[in-house]
């Protein structure tokens, strides 16, 4: 090929991401002043994106995960991890020092390695016997550090695309945000239960199988003590029966919590878990709220609209799942502790595991057996089984090794981000020589956001444009697993796992992948309103199954399909318009703002959505729900928007 052609191409295919500017007196097609440093945005956002997810993912889920293998009881987990979100709700408060210090493509490679140094924090503090505010601290630092990267990305997005390609890449970057989110929660998992695996004991696994001919469990009875060992060097986990049958069918709740009870008793007398706090007894006082404003609304509320059977609360209380016990020991006193963690390998996730998740053998009690119990889901009509494996290892080792792989990897996101990302001619720092300057321009930074032209209908798009979804994915769980006779599909745990978090998933990416490849081309002003009716009509389809309540399982498949679909594609538009709403000169700053209203528009409606479903019903909560979107069909009619954005120029 002549080197002419060779050069062209390779012109081509590096096009500078350069997005026209209103105040250019050429905004259209305007040269590059750096075609050297552009860069095709598929070499860069989906790694951007990836690196964007799975911070978050490490500090919201993962965390927790980490922190129930190393002993933390369910309260100290909450308490220290649910502030950790903290960050993310208030990153608009510091997102215009982004703006106006340095470039946000600084920021955003200094971030990600900060990432890796906070990663590699936890992983040297987790073998300590400090552990806890050590790990705590370099989560600190990297929910900060990740809330600012989200806050520079977002920022460069805008900034080294054009309208052009921010319409398709909307799509293209949510996808690869998602799989970061799936394999955090996924991979990072694996690699420690590996990792756990063989670091400790030969593990054993156990077959549970659930099945309509299966005779109904005795009462508890622990077997008795072992008195025979085996030598440290062959020390193995022993566990009986290693197949156990769970009956189906459903079984008075107070039996089941009798048996539940006993083997919780036994296993916390032994020392194999913690003692359980003791719980006070103090009669709960109601709030003036819930007094004087929440009851006697929710009162009227169903004396008039609401269904008798619906809000019936005793009837989600008539019936329980079976149990099966099993057991396991040790074969011999072990010279130190040894934790056993028991999980699920495969199967069905309506066989759950009730009690017997975490063990501590010690030389005390190895000659006791640990009590291990199942339960199948109530609502489970066909036989299923499931195989868990426990296992025993260094926790600590394996979550170390985990987090320092992690670091690794920030440390080469950040180099390639250093060498890989453009270099648009708009992504330069504010004026700040001085420090009233930088003051200055960051307070200027808010007004100039809020003096907008039509702001007021702006923020009502924010906050209203999904004001029906923020109330239907907060009951859109409960309804599948709820019983039939409260008004829910009465579907498995494991149905319901396969059917939002398959199907819907998949679902869910497609519609946001085709969303942004339409809005690509001809614009958000030409696709806003189809996009709005695809959005929120197939709300009607959590209608239809609330009075139909089909037994069809491929049909309420579909059902969520078409739904999760219609969100995908409908969310683009709503992730255009805050691209729109943010251009001009603090563009980063101005987006991270945008989506503080975004968490808003979904928090305040959500936290009333449990509330309304109670008083009204599944039936008439979802019609509500179809009522809910009449304030995103107004504010999408109110709406400015340039007929030009996002199309082609």
């Amino acid at each position: 090929m002549p080197l002419p052609k060779i050069a062209a191409l390779l012109q081509t295919c590096y096009t500078p991401a350069v997005r026209p500017d209103e105040n250019s007196p050429n905004p259209v097609n305007q040269p590059p002043a750096n075609p050297g440093g552009a860069r095709n945005p598929w070499s860069w956002i989906p790694s951007l994106y990836l690196a964007e997810g799975l911070p978050y993912v490490v500090v919201m889920t993962v965390s927790v995960i980490m922190f129930k293998g190393m002993g933390l009881s369910n309260t100290d987990i909450a308490l220290y991890t649910s502030w950790l979100y903290l960050p993310w709700v208030i990153k608009p408060l510091w997102s215009p020092v982004v703006d106006i210090l340095k470039t946000r493509r600084l920021w955003i490679w200094t971030m990600q390695l900060i990432i890796g140094g906070g990663l590699a924090g936890v992983a040297l503090t987790i073998p300590t016997s400090n552990f806890l505010r050590g790990t705590l601290a370099f989560l600190w630092l990297l929910a900060f550090s990740s809330a600012t990267h989200d806050i520079a990305a977002d920022g460069f997005y805008m900034l080294a695309t054009n309208e052009k390609q921010q319409s398709f890449f909307v799509g293209i970057r949510s996808t690869f945000y998602r799989i970061s989110m799936i394999s955090g929660q996924g991979l990072l998992v694996i690699l420690a239960g590996l990792i756990q695996t063989h670091t400790g004991l030969p593990p054993s696994l156990l077959e549970v199988q659930a099945a309509p001919q299966a005779a109904l469990t005795e009462p508890f009875q622990p077997p008795v003590a072992i008195s025979s060992a085996s030598s440290g060097k062959d020390l193995r986990i022993l566990m009986e029966p290693r197949t156990i049958s769970l009956p189906l069918g459903k079984s008075p709740p107070d039996d089941v919590a009798v048996q539940l009870k006993s083997a919780r008793e036994w296993n916390s007398s032994h020392g194999f878990t913690p003692h359980p706090a003791s719980a006070s007894k103090s009669i709960e006082k109601k709030s003036w709220w819930t007094k004087n404003v929440s009851s006697p609304l929710g009162a009227w509320i169903r004396r008039h609209f609401g269904r008798a059977g619906d809000r019936d609360p005793n009837l989600k209380k008539t019936t329980a799942g079976n149990v099966a016990f099993a057991w396991v020991r040790l074969s011999g006193p072990p010279e130190k502790d040894v934790v056993i963690d028991l999980a699920q390998k495969s199967g069905d996730k309506s066989i759950s595991m009730a009690e017997g998740s975490r063990l501590i053998f010690r030389a005390t009690n190895w000659n006791m057996p640990a009590a291990l119990v199942f339960q199948a889901d109530p609502k489970l009509r066909n036989g299923v089984s499931a195989t868990y494996h426990a296992r025993s290892g260094n926790i600590p080792l394996s979550w170390m090794i985990t987090f320092m792989v992690m670091a690794g990897l920030f440390l080469v996101f950040g180099v390639y981000h250093r060498l890989a990302l453009p270099r648009p001619d708009r992504d330069h720092p504010g004026d700040t020589r001085t420090v009233l300057a930088f003051l200055k321009e960051f307070f200027l930074t808010f007004r100039a956001f809020f003096c907008r032209d039509k702001i007021g209908i702006l923020l009502l798009f924010l906050l209203f444009y999904r004001f029906a979804e923020a109330q239907l994915v907060k009951l859109v769980t409960p309804f599948l697993l709820d019983v039939r006779e409260v008004g829910g599909l009465g579907l498995t745990t494991g149905q319901v796992g396969f059917a939002y978090g398959t199907v819907g998933i998949a679902a869910l990416t497609c519609g946001g992948l085709l969303g942004g490849f339409f809005a690509s081309r001809k614009g958000l002003r030409y696709w806003l309103w189809p996009m709005v009716l695809i959005m929120h009509l197939p709300d009607a389809m959590f209608v239809y199954l609330a009075y139909a309540q089909p037994e069809n399982f491929l049909l309420v498949n579909i059902c969520v399909a078409v739904e999760t679909f219609g969100y995908g594609f409908g969310f683009t538009a709503y992730m255009l318009y805050m691209i729109y709403i943010s251009r001009g000169k603090h563009e980063t700053a101005h987006y991270a703002i945008c989506t503080g209203f975004m968490a808003l528009g979904m928090m305040l409606p959500g936290m009333l959505s449990g509330w309304l479903q109670e008083n009204l019903g599944y039936q008439h909560f979802f019609i509500w729900v179809m009522l809910a979107t009449i304030p995103g069909f107004i504010v999408a009619a109110l709406v400015p928007i340039d007929p030009e954005f996002g199309k082609k120029t």
